[in-house]
């Protein structure tokens, strides 16, 4: 049986992003629905270390819009219910370099985040111990970034849906985006229904292209590849996120090719997560054991340690890559009342409430918090002969 609904806004994606957006609009006044082909967190989000970063952002929008989100997540975590539902955990950040040369990079790249609002602080060689003891010795030193945190993902994404009030509908695919005769969005079209608003919320990651699509536009969104190691659960010996200095170049690549650095943090629960790997492969799934080989060899080298510890299972997800590296933010202005909250690749998480935060300012006629012009949605029209 079909069904007609009418709300303000339908937010399509109920991953991390999505959840947010529909909590901060819920917040401004706004009646929301949450649609999504699959189960909240099923997508991006559910295959996410739950990272909350500003230490791997170069100064400019991304991390205006990482500090503007650190600080909502630690509000979110200070309410009654939520910080300990998604273990919200405010654990830092060390990158290390292995050669002086390489540390002088780092605190060349930290000298400029700094001058932008980040805390960071130089970790000579012999200091390193007292903020990791299990790290390999002979490091050059680090930088050692306070603010970064993390999240359980998925647990994030539930209990923001739940705190967020929002009408969810989970396992249903939007097949149409509706539209009147002038061309506005008038709701979207599902396999078991239409919902009626005035306004769509395109958070569907990874696959936020082909719901532009949808929608008669264009949005570059490409699936970017990576693989997760999870060991065995352990007590706690890995204090911080620690990951090495080459990450940060892997983070802005544009190549599509196989490239791995070593991240490697502890989880609430337990286990260590071992990342991070990254490669435009389509929506292929295949297991790779080349890629965990190299995950598992980088992580070995930062923490010996682990060379004695079982890794229990992988996971693989679609980082949602945009050519310039930032996400579509805000109104599609080809096609009135359609606004985008996707193409975050791997920060969509951290990331997560100052977009929907801005989402929400937009859909109640407020001002964003933040320069939206960076995130135009279609800063790419003169290129939408590519993915979609």
């Amino acid at each position: 049986m079909t069904e007609r609904l009418t709300c303000d806004v339908v937010v399509v994606g109920a991953g991390m992003v999505g959840a947010a957006c529909g909590l901060y609009a819920a917040r401004a006044g706004l009646s929301v629905a949450v649609v999504d082909r699959g189960p909240v967190a099923g997508g991006t989000t559910g295959a996410g270390e739950g990272n909350v970063l500003v230490s791997d952002k170069e100064p400019g929008p991304e991390l205006e819009l990482a500090l503007l989100s650190h600080r909502l997540w630690a509000e979110l975590a200070t309410e009654p219910g939520l910080g300990t539902a998604f273990e919200y955990e405010s654990k830092g950040g060390v990158v290390v370099a292995s050669a002086p040369e390489g540390l002088a990079a780092l605190e060349l790249f930290a000298a400029r985040q700094r001058a932008a609002g980040v805390e960071a602080f130089t970790v000579a060689s012999h200091q390193l111990a007292e903020l990791e003891p299990h790290l390999a010795p002979g490091l050059a030193g680090g930088i050692h970034y306070p603010q970064d945190a993390q999240v359980m993902p998925t647990l994030a994404a539930a209990h923001l849906v739940r705190a967020s009030g929002c009408r969810l509908f989970t396992g249903r695919t939007v097949t149409e985006v509706l539209r009147t005769r002038a061309g506005a969005v008038r709701g979207v079209r599902t396999d078991r229904g239409d919902i009626h608003a005035m306004a769509v919320v395109n958070a569907a990651g990874t696959w936020g292209g082909r719901l532009a699509t949808l929608a008669g536009v264009g949005l570059p969104v490409l699936p970017r590849r990576g693989f997760v190691l999870v060991t065995e659960p352990l007590p706690p010996m890995v204090r911080h996120k620690v990951y090495a200095a080459d990450y940060v170049a892997d983070v802005a690549s544009d190549s599509a090719a196989l490239q791995t650095s070593p991240v490697v943090e502890g989880t609430a629960a337990g286990p260590v997560l071992i990342g991070a790997s990254r490669e435009r492969v389509g929506f292929d799934r295949s297991f790779s054991l080349p890629v965990v080989r190299a995950l598992a060899a980088g992580a070995t080298r930062l923490f010996p340690f682990l060379q004695e510890v079982r890794a229990m299972r992988t996971y693989v997800g679609f980082r949602p890559y945009m050519p310039d590296h930032l996400p579509a933010i805000g109104p599609d202005p080809r096609v009135p009342g359609l606004f985008h909250a996707c193409g975050h690749e791997g920060a969509g998480i951290g990331l997560a409430t100052g977009t929907g935060r801005l989402i929400a300012q937009l859909l109640s006629g407020g001002t964003p918090d933040l320069d939206l012009a960076p995130f135009r949605p279609d800063r790419f029209a003169e290129h939408e002969g590519g993915a979609t």
